[in-house]
This record gives C-alpha cells, sequence and structure tokens, in this order.
C-alpha cells in the first residue's frame, strides 16, 4: 500500500508503470494534482471529471489546439460544439454502422484471416506486433477506401501523430519529427480526397466529401483532419483494447473459460476491457477563468487533464 503522504508525479517512470496502483492516492488525497513542469492539474475523482467535461462551460477544449491541431492538420471533433458538432458526428458514426459497416465485415475477416495464415504453422505470434497493429490499420484503410500496399508508411507516419498526441511531453526533436510525420501523411491523403471529390465510392472519405452541411460541403483541409482524425481514433487504441481483453482473460481463467464456451460474449468481453482499463487515459481541457475544483483553485488558462481509474473486476457476463 503507497503512502498516502507521498506525492508521486504521473510524468513520472514509476507512474507510467502502473498508473491504477496510484490513482486511489490521488482521488483519496490529491485529487486536484498539480504538475508544475507542464502547468496542468490532473483530476481523478469522477464528480470533477464530470464537472469539466460535461457540466461547465468555462472548461473548453482550447488544450487540443495545441495537443492536436498541430499534427491532426485542422480540428478534430472533439473541438467542435453545437449543430457541427452533431452534423460530423453523425456522418462520421453513418460511416462505422448500418449498411457500409455490413460492407466493412467481409473485409475485416479476410484481414484477420491473412493476417493469422503465416503464423498458425508456428503456433505462436506476437499479438500486438504481428497482429492487432497491422489489422487496426488495416481495417482503418479499408474503410477509406485506400491501398494496403502502403499501410507500412502510413503506420510509420501516423506513428508520429500519435506520439504528438499522446504524449505529455516532447522534446522539440520530437516535436518537429511528429509534425513531419504529419505532413506526409497529409501530402498521401490529399490525391486520394481529390478523387473522391470528383469520383464518390463507397467509403468514409467519399461521405464525408459529398455530405451537405448547413454551410455546405467540407473544405479539402477539413476532410483531411476527419481522416486524421478516423485514423487515430481507428488505430491507436485499438492494439491496446486487444491487448488489454486477453490480458484480463488470462488472468481471470473463469471468465476465459467462460468465453471460451460461448463466443457470443466476446463483444461483452471487449466492452468490459474498455470499461475496466479504457486505452484512453487523459483527456485535456483548459479553464476559461479562475476556478476552485475540490477547493483548489485553478488558475486561467491552466490545464486540466481528466485521469480515468479501474473499474471494479471485470465481467464478460455484464450488460449494462
Amino acid at each position: 500500500m503507497h503512502s498516502t503522504a507521498r506525492i508521486i508525479s504521473v510524468l513520472s517512470d514509476e507512474f507510467a508503470r502502473d498508473p491504477y496502483a496510484w490513482y486511489p492516492q490521488l482521488r483519496e488525497s490529491d485529487p486536484v494534482h498539480y504538475e508544475p513542469g507542464i502547468g496542468a492539474y490532473f483530476l481523478s475523482r469522477h464528480e470533477d471529471v464530470r464537472r469539466v467535461l460535461i457540466q461547465d462551460q468555462i472548461f473548453t477544449t482550447q488544450a487540443l489546439r495545441e495537443r492536436a491541431e498541430p499534427v491532426m492538420r485542422g480540428r478534430v471533433l472533439a473541438q467542435m460544439t453545437g449543430a457541427e458538432h452533431t452534423a460530423k458526428h453523425r456522418t462520421m458514426i453513418h460511416g462505422y454502422t448500418g449498411p457500409m459497416l455490413e460492407d466493412q465485415t467481409p473485409l475485416i475477416r479476410r484481414n484477420v484471416e491473412e493476417l493469422i495464415r503465416p503464423h498458425l504453422r508456428r503456433g505462436r505470434f506476437d499479438l500486438v506486433k504481428d497482429f492487432g497493429q497491422q489489422l487496426a490499420i488495416w481495417v482503418a484503410l479499408d474503410s477509406l477506401g485506400l491501398p494496403k500496399d502502403d499501410w507500412r508508411n502510413v503506420h510509420t507516419w501516423f506513428q508520429g501523430v500519435a506520439e504528438f498526441v499522446t504524449s505529455v511531453t516532447l522534446t522539440e526533436e520530437r516535436y518537429q519529427h511528429c509534425v513531419q510525420c504529419a505532413r506526409r501523411l497529409e501530402d498521401y491523403l490529399r490525391p486520394f480526397i481529390e478523387e473522391r471529390r470528383e469520383n464518390p465510392g463507397q467509403d468514409v472519405i467519399s461521405l464525408m466529401c459529398h455530405t451537405e452541411y448547413e454551410s455546405g460541403r467540407m473544405s479539402l483541409h477539413e476532410v483531411t483532419a476527419l481522416c486524421h482524425n478516423v485514423l487515430l481514433a481507428a488505430t491507436e487504441p485499438a492494439d491496446k483494447t486487444l491487448a488489454l481483453l486477453f490480458r484480463h482473460l488470462i488472468t481471470h481463467p473463469d471468465q476465459m473459460a467462460l468465453v471460451r464456451s460461448d463466443p457470443g460474449l466476446v463483444t461483452n468481453a471487449i466492452a468490459e476491457t474498455l470499461r475496466y482499463t479504457p486505452p484512453v487515459q487523459l483527456i485535456p481541457r483548459k479553464t476559461a477563468e479562475s476556478v476552485e475544483i475540490s477547493g483548489v483553485a485553478t488558475r486561467r488558462d491552466h490545464g486540466l487533464v481528466h485521469a480515468r481509474r479501474r473499474q471494479p473486476r471485470p465481467s464478460c457476463l455484464r450488460t449494462a
């Protein structure tokens, strides 16, 4: 049990190795934890997080202009509000549900079979490196209607984008590397987007290019930013969720036995993994004015970061 008198930096290697071990201390002793090196407060209590993300409009997505826009090449969905967010979010949901998802299902199965087949004779493979990472990028490229021949380049460039968005701190060298990766990805996507604007197909890029909004159709710049948004959402959490799913099943053999006896429970097991250990740990916000949170006076324009905590023991049988 950690001493409640000890305050650990959430930027330390020790915290990164097992953040869940430290969340109880943060919630009990330091729920509005300040990191002077980056001028940000880390929140770990549910009521504070709910206030910041949902209830109080003085907490803005301004932080994403610094943490996302330089590599997303424009505004992401999380920065949009009101009718614009509703309309564009609906477009993205439409691209990954219903008939469009049904069209992707055979491709997903084919990708899974193609990736697993070379490893069957060996009888073992690295779940993340040999399967999860590649499957995530292949499925994302299929949904966008992009060729998989260049998946290694796309993956390399997008690793730079993901590093920029998910890192709390970056050296100047890494900052420039990530921005350069984003530019290369933008240059790669541009001719495909321009072609779909002229000749739409049955893919998400075509859907983004030809959906009508109150302000008209999205510009090339806007579609590019949302393509980056799709790649981040589709690839960055996917391999982590897959690894966590198997880790939880292996360490909870009773749950593993249930899933093996009834493969229909896989959907529940995935949902429980996302609830129990969500792959996204931090959500940034900024304060538009000085405000008090749980008795701590936070300063205007300082960052607020939502730290996720692990929920009670996972169960693949949960349905709510």
